[in-house]
């Protein structure tokens, strides 16, 4: 592997992915990954387990991907605490975490998030690390079978830290450098540093983003006069990604509260948009809990529950019916991400090997809860 100094990045051709062209499923398709056949494993490291909705992927020329964490090993263990300070540099720089379960603590930029149920996240090729998580304890069949929910719950927040995560393309072929170890790290001062790198490739409008479940602008919103049947009402959370994302995803998450009671954070006096269902020339589906109906194109339907993702065309499927306690996430993969291209394994290796020599720019900051956003330094 051929190592370079930052400053050469230009010329060595590093700046951008100059791959194969990324290109999404324009087809009529319907990929449907069930959660009886879920493969958790610990590919990255041993404290997490990943399943991923590898069927839609394929699906898809495997430009998206959508997997489960689920901690499933105690902090405090010599090989699970703490993280690096790392960064992943999928095309676009899109990587997107939306909490499901128990609480975790991340370092971004120099700030420190905690997090629990319902926050979302674009990561954005902002170096971090995951500082803390929680651990309930049960066995490994029993952590993956507890709950999930995207409202700030405090059941949930008791279990394991659990999370959805999605990537443009799949990790093992983007950077993934390392920027400080686990044996450089000064607890004192490492933490409160925020860098920056040429490498995001981000399109316009492409940024950090994290969104409260309780922020106002994370409020379910009714869904009058609704496509989708229900014995209950029916609500839309827009998790505000499409903007951030440099205009490359949107996501919603449709809901529905427990019989009897009122669980979701709601506004009731702006509708929600029904033309959500409309972006995304390739959509994703992911049953967070309850159950949820489809209807394909030729009229035949199917239902999917908790664990249970359907990838399609554009117009492939429509959701038609959600049950009672129900949560869905949606994601619509726009025409941008066809402006994309990978990195090519010799570019993946070299930033990879670049490591800290990647960062240009780095700035201390006085104080972790406060001050300048998240990736300031990238203006």
């Amino acid at each position: 592997m051929n190592v370079h100094a930052a400053g050469d990045l230009k010329t060595t051709g590093l700046t951008h992915p100059n791959g194969a062209p990324l290109r999404l499923n324009t087809r009529d398709f319907v990929a449907i990954d069930r959660d009886r056949n879920a493969k958790f494993e610990a590919t990255y490291r041993p404290q997490a387990l990943y399943n991923r909705a590898s069927e839609g992927f394929h699906a898809n020329n495997e430009t998206f991907l959508l997997h489960e964490v689920a901690t499933n090993l105690p902090i405090y263990r010599p090989d699970t605490g703490p993280t690096d300070f790392h960064l992943h540099l999928p095309p676009g720089g899109f990587q997107l975490v939306l909490v499901t379960s128990g609480a975790f603590t991340f370092d971004y930029d120099g700030r420190f998030y905690n997090v629990g149920p319902g926050a979302v996240m674009l990561q954005s090729a902002i170096v971090h690390r995951q500082l803390f998580y929680t651990w309930s304890g049960l066995s490994t069949d029993e952590n993956l079978k507890t709950p999930q929910t995207v409202v700030p719950d405090p059941i949930p927040m008791g279990y394991s830290g659990k999370f959805l995560e999605a990537f443009i393309t799949d990790p093992t072929s983007f950077p993934n450098p390392t920027i400080v170890g686990p044996e450089q790290i000064n607890e004192a001062e490492t933490p409160r540093v925020a860098w920056s790198h040429p490498l995001h490739d981000r399109p316009a409008d492409g940024g950090f983003w994290l969104q409260d479940p309780l922020a106002l602008d994370a409020l379910f919103k009714p869904l009058v006069d609704s496509p989708v049947k229900s014995a209950l009402p029916v609500y839309v959370r827009d998790i505000g990604i499409e903007v951030p994302s440099g205009h490359l995803v949107t996501g919603h998450i449709i809901a529905t509260d427990p019989r009897g009671q009122s669980l979701l954070p709601k506004s009731r006096s702006i509708a929600a948009d029904p033309d959500c269902f409309a972006k995304g020339d390739v959509v994703i589906y992911r049953v967070i809990r309850g159950t949820a109906e489809f209807k394909k194109k030729a009229g035949e339907t199917f239902e999917l529950s908790a664990g249970d993702v359907v990838t399609a065309g554009k117009d492939s499927i429509n959701l038609v019916g959600v049950g009672d306690n129900t949560q869905v996430l949606r994601l619509g993969l726009l025409k941008g991400m066809n402006d994309l291209r990978s990195w090519t394994p010799t570019q993946r290796d070299e930033i990879d090997g670049l490591a800290s020599q990647i960062i240009t720019q780095q700035d201390v900051r006085p104080v972790r809860t406060e001050g300048k956003p998240v990736g300031y330094l990238y203006a």
